[in-house]
């Protein structure tokens, strides 16, 4: 049975597809049937840039366990950065 769970998010940053790296601007998140992994729900990311076409679309489809790994690994790296003085948002956007 289908969840219906999706939650969406504006982001920036990149991505790298089939025709090379494109400007990601939004990211879908859902908890459903996969398409291609081997479970019967996963955690679903869509990365998009919904301008540049179905071209500019980086799919991932995780296991419950391997998403919540991610958060985690996630969290830490950016507290690690934020810690080292290297998170500085202001001069990150202008680039």
């Amino acid at each position: 049975m289908c969840t219906a769970i999706i939650e969406k998010a504006d982001i920036t940053g990149s991505g790298k597809g089939t025709s090379g790296w494109f400007k990601l601007n939004k990211v879908n998140v859902s908890y459903d049937h996969p398409y291609h992994a081997h479970f019967e729900h996963t955690l679903n990311l869509d990365f998009v840039n919904e301008a540049e076409g179905p071209a500019a679309r980086v799919a991932v489809e995780l296991s419950a366990e391997s998403a919540r790994q991610m958060i985690k690994a996630i969290q830490e790296a950016l507290d690690r950065a934020e810690k080292g003085g290297h998170i500085i948002e202001e001069l990150m956007s202008a680039r």
